[in-house]
């Protein structure tokens, strides 16, 4: 059946209490306030029929589809829908075919609904954009996975951006409110009865995911018998059977995300760190390989030889999930992760890469000093490669010679701090600059 198929009533049992409670109007759309709200961009727009190309992007289940849908009910254009999993170039370009002689005939305007739209490569999209620009095709793009890694720039450019944030179980609740007081679509028509519990468990189980929601109560609805009297009752014993455990949402996107909330937490909250980690990890089952090399990297980026032993720390965790696996290496990598973010912080390694970078662009070439040149062959002494110090035969293993290029002979790279261990590398720089 299609997805904007309006059903009949002769369908309600053939249909899934979601799909039939599926909102058809602004009024009946649960959440996202903040883009279809009284007075807002959107909501005028197709309320108005004047709906422009548009990209919805919110983790499953917010809505999106469900937005494209009351599109389609409420705009007097043509309404097609693909899914980009399984559309290919030749499917659009009959969908341009069609809707430009639309316009021309019936000057009737048509309205793509691309679902999944991450999941369209670049060469469709570029099949697409020339419609979008001329204003053949109003284009919508629903997406799990953040646009602006996945959509190209043009087609961003000349559609609007509306992010729909996760539904909360309060919005859960209304739909399963909803359901069970609707007897035309809903459960209304049944003699049910469904605890305050039960109903809360569901919601908080369906994280958010109000399909989700809905399949539940109608699942827990549909295998309980009724009693003497002829009622169902949804206790919370059914509520648990029919919906066990939330839905932990792990796309692209969202792994990105929880990998940068990991290290950016080891720069101040060990807490943080660890909970990220095990999150990834144990909930949405990525890899803790991932999280070991970015804690290789965050040894030097953020903490360096404030706390050198911070790196032999990661190091270690790696050989330790290398030689053991997982979850008998998770105390290891939990050691190194917790050693790392108590360390004392630096980026003084960062910044003295930048500014050699920096001073190399400077320079065209970089001539070796002749003191410091190779003298292990017959003849270097004639050509001038003399005149290098010891350091060791000085005091304190030290003696001032220039060792850079002559244009960058007073230049400073690595400037150290006075955290942790590198007070004392700070210390001597200070003694050797004052010779």
């Amino acid at each position: 059946m299609d997805l904007f198929s309006i059903g009949r009533e002769g369908d309600r049992d053939s249909r899934l209490l979601a799909d039939r409670m599926r909102p058809s109007s602004l009024d009946e759309y649960i959440g996202q306030e903040h883009i279809i709200g009284p007075g807002k961009l959107l909501r005028r727009a197709i309320e108005a029929d004047q709906v422009s190309s548009i990209l919805l992007y919110g983790p499953p289940g917010c809505g999106k589809t469900t937005l494209a849908h009351i599109i389609s009910q409420q705009t007097k254009g043509h309404f097609v829908r693909l899914n980009a999993v399984e559309a290919s170039v030749k499917d659009v370009r009959e969908v341009i075919e069609q809707a430009q002689s639309n316009r021309s005939l019936y000057g009737t305007k048509t309205i793509l609904f691309l679902d999944e739209v991450h999941r369209f490569n670049s060469s469709r999209q570029d099949a697409l954009l020339p419609a979008v620009e001329n204003g053949t095709i109003i284009f919508i793009g629903a997406t799990t996975e953040n646009p602006f890694h996945y959509v190209n720039g043009a087609l961003m450019s000349r559609s609007t951006l509306f992010q729909l944030q996760p539904l909360t179980k309060e919005h859960s609740m209304i739909a399963m409110q909803r359901a069970l007081a609707d007897q035309d679509k809903g459960l209304g028509f049944m003699d049910l009865r469904a605890e305050e519990e039960a109903l809360d468990h569901i919601a908080t189980m369906a994280n958010g995911d109000i399909r989700r929601a809905l399949n539940a109560l109608e699942l827990a609805a549909m295998t309980t018998p009724p009693d003497a009297s002829g009622t169902i009752h949804i206790t919370l014993d059914v509520a648990e059977e029919s919906i066990r455990r939330p839905i932990v949402r792990a796309d692209e996107s969202t792994q990105y995300d929880v990998l940068s909330a990991f290290h950016k937490s080891i720069r101040g909250s060990s807490d943080a760190a660890l909970f990220w980690f095990l999150y990834a990890v144990e909930k949405l089952g990525m890899d803790p390989m991932v999280f070991i090399r970015r804690l290789i990297a965050a040894s030097s980026e953020d903490i360096g030889l404030a706390n050198p032993q911070a790196m032999v720390q990661a190091v270690s965790a790696l050989d330790a999930y290398r030689n053991n696996g997982w979850p008998e290496a998770k105390l290891n990598i939990a050691q190194a992760i917790l050693f790392a973010v108590e360390s004392p912080k630096s980026d003084s390694v960062v910044s003295a890469i930048s500014r050699a970078m920096s001073a190399m662009d400077e320079v065209k070439s970089a001539e070796v000093p002749l003191h410091l040149r190779d003298t292990h062959y017959q003849g270097a002494v004639k050509l001038g490669h003399i005149g290098y110090k010891y350091p060791h035969d000085y005091p304190g293993h030290y003696v001032k010679q220039d060792y850079l290029p002559k244009e960058l002979s007073r230049r400073v790279f690595y400037q150290a701090t006075e955290q942790g261990n590198e007070s004392k590398i700070a210390h001597n720089q200070r003694l050797r600059r004052e010779e």
